[in-house]
């Protein structure tokens, strides 16, 4: 039971490895690689790099590596087949079994629920955009200011007050209207539409698929304001940040994102020409959220009241800050004013708010010192005692230190007091990142990489034997004896396929002649010691060897001349790789 290994091999060569990865990673091009922050462990330094035309990557911090579905497999937790499907429907490839089994069926309901999905948000934007009965729902989203072009990009929709028009229009099974969120059967065993008379704001995953819906009931009707798909087989809403998908790019190249409430929010945002904001999705940010955003962004603003969960969320945002080393600040927004309706009114305050973000004990300080009285001795004691009470919360010694310093200026304190009053109840260590050892980059890697860059130029020059590292040499005769890196992957043993994983995915600006030259070099002079050494213990080895010795030392500096280096390596190679054999 699997997938044909025709059509796997099909997928990998129609799959943009580097689109798939941006969506989980803001890659840059550097050379012919492409690199960015690692998605599977916490990094500051960029250490994941992606050969495109290899369709390979590695990561030199967690070692991490393999294919695009590899990467698939990693990243959304699958297994191998439906890593494959998942690619496949993306290029457009049907894919053929060798037997039918229960994981293919769900896979495919899987992505009958996808389509059905996608369906019912095309089938919602155009009732807005031209059924009779939305004419009210457009008035709505005009005084907002959302035109035709707003509604069309992010696809707004209309749910018309009818039971069961959706259900009627697409007709769905009942199955899928249930699994998709979109509707239910009734007590009297009919269809019903989940969203009735409401403006509906499309839920996208980060790819641009629609996984769910987000309801927004007109002004003056009864009900609850808002209203969300349930959690389905499409939708985790812990894992799922509204407007990812369009502000992937912007916060790529800002390396901020917003992180708002709410659906109008975010096109707020955007409106005021800040692009860059997403939403979660009627829950609190989560770790699943930070793990995603983290490898778009490590600044992170809040636009919303990030205080009012106080503590709790206190711990969780300086644990997620050290865990993913991001930075977490929050915009100081006008009070009692969503995004939304600061985009409209005051565009120039919302971007600033933003330009202004700070970290999040100090927003929490400076709102607490904002709102307290501090004319007599004990009022000032008692904003100190709470001032303490926030700074103790932040895990690092260092920060804490110097918001005591600055809070017991404000409130006109000695800095021992509030030193004290921090300590009262103890605090907590700061682990901080070790660093990873760098690795010397010789011209023996720098060949391998050749190999692997530009083949043709180099392969037939050189030899194992002229390689003084084991796994180096390994690494040669795989690439020797296989048409592809891939293929020499496969037949390498564990180590050296690690090397060859990982040198795929390395740039190099070097030159074939030059380092071929380089390893050339290299072999010679170690060949050159040991003559010395025999001809040093032994008199007539000394005499004997002595036109052989002055040779090779001529030809090792002929190596140097980039105008004899070729015909110099072309002379070395095969008298070094007999010279090496015979001593093996």
């Amino acid at each position: 039971m699997g997938i044909l290994a025709e059509d796997i091999e099909r997928v990998r060569a129609a799959t943009d490895f580097v689109a798939v990865a941006s969506e989980h990673v803001a890659l840059r091009k550097v050379g012919r690689r492409w690199q960015g922050l690692c998605p599977f462990h916490a990094e500051k330094t960029p250490s994941f790099s992606i050969n495109a035309e290899e369709g390979l990557f590695y990561c030199f911090g967690c070692q991490v590596k393999g294919d695009v579905i590899t990467f698939v497999r990693e990243i959304d937790h699958l297994d191998f087949a439906a890593a494959v499907e998942r690619l496949a429907s993306r290029a457009g490839i049907s894919l053929r079994y060798d037997e039918s089994g229960d994981a293919s069926r769900e896979r495919q309901e899987r992505a009958k629920l996808s389509e059905a999905m996608a369906r019912a948000v095309e089938w919602y934007h155009q009732r807005l955009l031209s059924a009779p009965d939305a004419g009210r729902a457009r008035g709505y989203l005009k005084s907002r200011g959302y035109d035709g072009d707003v509604v069309r990009a992010y696809k707004l929709g209309w749910a018309p007050d009818e039971w069961d028009a959706l259900a009627r229009a697409l007709s769905l099974p009942d199955h899928v209207l249930e699994k998709t969120g979109l509707g239910f059967k009734n007590r009297a065993g009919k269809q019903q539409d989940a969203f009735r008379a409401r403006v509906l704001f499309p839920i996208f995953d980060v790819r641009g698929d629609p996984v769910a819906l987000g309801g927004r009931i007109m002004p003056g009707a009864d009900g609850p304001k808002y209203k969300n798909s349930p959690e389905t087989r499409l939708y985790a809403k812990s894992k799922v940040l509204y407007g990812l998908n369009w502000a992937k790019g912007p916060v790529v190249d800002a390396g901020e994102v917003i992180v708002c409430e709410g659906y109008t929010d975010v096109i707020g945002f955007a409106q005021a020409g800040v692009p860059r904001a997403v939403a979660t999705c009627g829950t609190a940010l989560t770790d699943e959220h930070f793990r995603l955003l983290k490898n778009f962004a490590r600044r992170i603003v809040l636009a919303y009241d990030a205080d009012a969960a106080g503590q709790a969320a206190a711990e969780r945002f300086y644990e997620w800050e050290q865990r993913y080393e991001v930075q977490i600040l929050v915009a100081d927004l006008p009070t009692g004013r969503d995004p939304g309706d600061l985009a409209r009114t005051d565009p120039t305050a919302l971007e600033k708010a933003v330009v202004d973000a700070k970290p999040f004990l100090a927003f929490r300080l400076d709102r607490l010192l904002a709102r307290s009285d501090r004319k007599t001795i004990e009022a000032r004691a008692q904003v100190a005692t709470r001032a303490a009470a926030l700074i103790r919360e932040h895990p690092n010694p260092i920060v804490r230190e110097q918001y005591q310093g600055q809070v017991a200026v404000q409130l006109d304190l000695p800095v021992e007091t509030l030193v004290r009053a921090v300590r009262e109840r103890g605090s907590r260590p700061v682990e901080l990142p070790k660093a990873r050892p760098v690795e010397r980059v010789g011209p023996e890697l720098e060949a391998l990489k050749l190999a692997v860059l530009r083949r043709d130029e180099i392969i037939h020059r050189l030899d194992e034997a002229l390689f003084n590292d084991e796994r180096n040499a390994a690494a040669w005769r795989a690439l020797v004896a296989t048409p592809s890196v891939h293929d020499a992957i496969d037949v390498a043993d564990p180590d050296t396929a690690t090397l060859l994983q990982r040198i795929a995915v390395e740039d190099s600006g070097a030159e074939p002649d030059d380092v071929v030259a380089r390893v050339v070099e290299e072999t010679g002079r170690r060949e050159l010691a040991r003559l010395n050494a025999d001809a040093e213990s032994d008199e007539r080895t000394f005499r004997d060897e002595h036109d052989l010795r002055t040779w090779l030392r001529v030809t090792l500096e002929q190596l140097r001349d980039t105008e004899t280096a070729v015909e110099a390596s072309e002379v070395l190679v095969p008298w070094l790789v007999d010279r090496r054999r015979v001593e093996e």
